[in-house]
């Protein structure tokens, strides 16, 4: 009878679990089951990041049954990798914003927690404006220096053009979510990307194809669509931040720069953006590598793969994430050992789905391929680098959820030079001597990839266990 009752109790506590996962308060981590605390925030975290990985799969999807089906794809791929510029001084501030919240938090200082999210929105819509022009002005300049061909860079300028405008609206997303998430409330994150990602479904079969008085704008509309839900999106966030019910109070004289403040943000932001910005950068020179090895279709093959590896990997990084907000608020109050113990816990179910996925990738990149694209070449090279990348997803799990404790932390320095490392010293050398000098075409920019995030993994564990993170103050 009691072995009866007790898988019913476990499946209902989970729901429980979710339920309030899902539903968008401001806890307090620094108590309680640290396993649960971990699922709390990965949960809102993961189907964040599964969100805005849907961005891309639905662009993706839409364009890749467009006429020119491979000079779209190899577009949206580039204008990404160019985007992935955007997305990394997002990411830096955004990370900058949770780990500084999140400390407050710890510290039971709602106010200065308050404070510092709105000086961190002050600095990044300043660090935006010259992005968001360059992009306008110098579009199709960009696309032909990432490989594409003039005919192709042409085709794609308008929708580089929409895309690198609305910048400004990828930068809010992302900062608004960090600031959220560091309170301890990653169900509000979550929330706008589903928003943001509902219209863009809506809106993309619209706006692409055309409906009555709307015209088919093609590529274009992928744009328009991709904009407009994000915009929905950042709305929504807006209205959480000024309904005054959370933890986090918007007050005018918050946006009044305050340089001790700044100064305390951009110190831990800067190595943030860089540490992106090193990674980033290398997914651009493999881009250009493959475009000019590979041609056209080779280029919209890989492109292909890695949005379906980035629709995996992202909600892999929304459950690591959960150790930077974990291991901030511990550290906030005074918890060393607990936020050492929320990273080790983080890191084992890091795994278990990072192993899951890895298996689904190798049986189901044949078929998963032709669901996004009715070009033949183009889906045997995305099926073959689906299958070499997926080879390091575990390392990949892990070293995400280490990177992610030190930058929780506020040590933004020690992830910068594991990129560094990892990206530009292997790499791209690895990438260019097996792809050009042994002749490997793409497959060696392929290969490059598992083998260079293995070894930041490594890295990352053993400056992990030396405990400097511990002592960084923030």
């Amino acid at each position: 009878m009691t072995q009866e009752i007790k898988p019913a109790g476990a499946v209902s506590r989970f729901f429980d679990l979710l339920k309030q996962s899902l539903k968008g308060e401001n806890l307090d981590f620094t108590q309680g089951s640290i396993r649960r605390a971990v699922l709390l925030l990965a949960i809102p975290m993961m189907l964040e990041m599964m969100m805005e990985s849907v961005f891309a799969l639905v662009d993706l999807y839409f364009v890749g049954h467009l006429e020119n089906s491979s000079f779209a794809v190899q577009t949206v791929g580039l204008t990404e990798s160019v985007l992935s510029i955007i997305y990394s001084i997002a990411m830096g501030m955004s990370m900058a914003a949770t780990a500084v919240v999140a400390r407050r938090v710890g510290e039971k200082d709602p106010v200065a927690a308050s404070k510092a999210g709105m000086q961190a929105i002050v600095i990044a819509i300043a660090l935006n404006i010259v992005i968001a022009v360059a992009g306008l002005i110098f579009a199709t300049d960009i696309l032909v220096l990432m490989g594409s061909s003039r005919e192709a860079a042409e085709f794609g300028t308008p929708f580089m053009r929409i895309m690198m405008g609305g910048s400004f609206i990828i930068m809010l997303l992302f900062l608004f979510n960090g600031i959220f998430r560091g309170a301890g409330n990653a169900a509000i994150a979550m929330k706008s990307l589903w928003i943001a990602n509902f219209f863009n479904i809506l809106l993309c079969p619209l706006f692409i194809r055309g409906w009555g008085p709307i015209p088919a704008f093609g590529l274009t509309g992928a744009a328009i669509a991709t904009t407009i839900g994000r915009s929905m999106g950042v709305l929504y966030q807006l209205y959480n931040l000024f309904n005054g019910k959370g933890m986090l109070k918007v007050v005018a004289s918050y946006f009044i720069p305050d340089m001790e403040q700044i100064k305390t943000l951009l110190k831990i932001a800067t190595p943030g953006m860089l540490q992106f910005v090193i990674a980033s950068g290398s997914w651009i020179i493999l881009a250009e590598l493959v475009a000019t090895t590979g041609g056209d279709e080779g280029s919209a093959g890989y492109q292909s793969a890695i949005r379906i590896m980035m629709f995996f990997m992202l909600p892999a990084w929304g459950l690591s994430g959960a150790a930077a907000t974990l291991v901030g608020q511990n550290l906030g109050a005074k918890l060393t050992e607990r936020a050492e113990r929320s990273v080790f816990v983080t890191a084992k179910f890091n795994v278990i789905y990072m192993g899951i996925i890895m298996i689904i990738c190798l049986l189901a990149a044949d078929p998963m391929m032709w669901f996004f694209t009715n070009n033949a070449d183009v889906h045997d090279i995305a099926v073959k680098a689906i299958r070499i990348l997926s080879s390091g997803y575990i390392f990949y799990g892990i070293g995400m959820v280490l990177l992610n404790a030190f930058n929780g932390a506020g040590d933004t320095k020690t992830p910068t030079w594991v990129n560094f490392f990892g990206f530009w010293t292997l790499q791209i050398p690895m990438a260019i001597v097996l792809a050009k000098y042994f002749d490997w075409g793409p497959t060696g920019v392929f290969w490059a990839i598992p083998v260079a995030e293995t070894t930041m993994t490594i890295t990352a564990v053993i400056l992990f266990k030396r405990g400097r993170w511990k002592r960084v103050q923030v």
